[in-house]
């Protein structure tokens, strides 16, 4: 199983930013991908996640209505577009596939 992410993200306050997780080594439908985030010398925070059979999604509540989930299944690849970026935003984001297996991460950093 390996999950593999986008590059690093550097976005303006108020940008949206949108970071993939690009699965393989698994059927890609058969369970839930998460995303959860790490920000500068905090812990993990669960954002959520999305099912790729039906693209049923599950946000917290932090992030409900500026957090987006998707899933191409002709890729393997899952997404999570997060709008109206700010400072706070700032950290490390991860896939994680059964939380045994993580993408490598993603850093976004928001800066003007």
């Amino acid at each position: 199983v390996q999950l593999v992410q986008s590059g690093a993200e550097l976005r303006n306050p108020g940008a949206s930013v949108k970071v993939s997780c690009k699965a393989s080594g698994y059927t890609f439908t058969s369970l839930y991908i998460e995303w959860v985030r790490q920000a500068p010398g905090q812990g993990l925070e669960w954002m959520g996640r999305i099912d790729p059979e039906d693209g049923d999604t599950v946000y917290a509540q932090n992030f409900q209505g500026r957090v987006t989930f998707t899933a191409d299944t002709s890729t393997s690849t899952a997404y999570v577009e997060l709008i109206s970026l700010r400072s706070e935003d700032t950290a490390m984001y991860y896939c994680t596939y059964a939380h045994e297996y993580w993408g490598q991460g993603t850093q976004v950093t928001v800066s003007s």
